[in-house]
């Protein structure tokens, strides 16, 4: 068996796995609630996200919402921040899992 039978296969790059480089951060934790809540498309102040994400430190949400920025889903409008275009769209396909999980939680809960 020569060296090229012998190795592994060479890991696909990130970029050959959109769906990856999009769920790494938005694992982190609080990330998905700092998505959910602002879906309706009103500006979140700080003060107000924190409510949201009350198990979040400051220092964290405010890492979060740096990142959030950086990826262009979040943007900061004066003192209050709103999900840019992508962000918006992005909040809309969590939605039917939204709806499952009422599902799942409460049996009897509306579609």
């Amino acid at each position: 068996m020569d060296d090229t039978e012998a190795s592994a296969p060479a890991p696909t790059p990130a970029v050959r796995r959109p769906i990856m480089r999009l769920l790494e951060p938005l694992g982190s934790k609080g990330t998905l609630r700092l998505l959910w809540e602002p879906r309706s498309g009103q500006p979140q102040s700080f003060r107000v996200l924190r409510g949201h994400a009350a198990q979040m430190s400051p220092s964290v949400l405010n890492d979060r919402l740096k990142e959030l920025r950086a990826a262009g889903i979040v943007a900061l409008s004066d003192v209050s921040y709103v999900l840019t275009e992508a962000g918006g769209e992005l909040v809309k396909h969590p939605v039917p899992f939204n709806q499952w999980a009422a599902r799942w939680i409460e049996p009897g809960a509306p579609n």
